[in-house]
């Protein structure tokens, strides 16, 4: 069985994630979802939040498209979480040059770790290339529409956190 580790903050999850989830998905056999527990970064919405989140908006897609996706929280290295759930890949959304001049650190390190396990980079489409999650907060607590950003059920959950 091949399995992948798709791993972020998912603060929340956007479309542009869901977007990598779904291409990841003809990749591997199983897609973990690893969400980040992550305090320096003080997430909006807290780590129960973002997972239902992601089961709410995400694990349906698996079905769909023949792959079992599953959420896994974690608070340690990357290296180690693929080690823990399996997995022989890291899956990583690219949205510009940016974005990969900040990975290509981390497969350095992470080739450092733990050289058995593979990092495969999937560009956004063009579509979700502006998306961040960052951009969305900033946009739905200035009351800007976030629709085209996220799934309407995070949208009204954004709107009710931000009121």
């Amino acid at each position: 069985m091949r399995i992948g580790l798709y791993p972020g903050t998912f603060d929340p999850i956007t479309l542009g994630h869901i977007d990598i989830v779904r291409r990841a998905c003809s990749l591997v056999d199983r897609l973990v979802i690893g969400v980040a527990i992550n305090r320096d970064k003080g997430p909006l919405f807290n780590l129960e939040e973002r997972v239902a989140f992601i089961e709410q908006e995400v694990v349906p897609i698996g079905a769909d498209v023949g792959c079992e996706i599953v959420v896994h929280p974690f608070e340690n290295l990357l290296i180690d979480c693929a080690n823990d759930v399996g997995a022989s890949v890291i899956i990583r959304g690219l949205r510009a040059v940016a974005d990969f001049e900040y990975e290509y650190q981390m497969v350095g390190m992470n080739r450092v770790l733990d050289s058995s396990i593979e990092t495969v980079f999937l560009m956004a489409e063009a579509r979700h290339q502006a998306i961040a999650s960052k951009l969305v907060k900033e946009i739905a607590r200035l009351g800007g529409d976030v629709s085209k950003f996220v799934t309407p059920a995070v949208r009204e959950a954004l709107e009710a956190r931000l009121r």
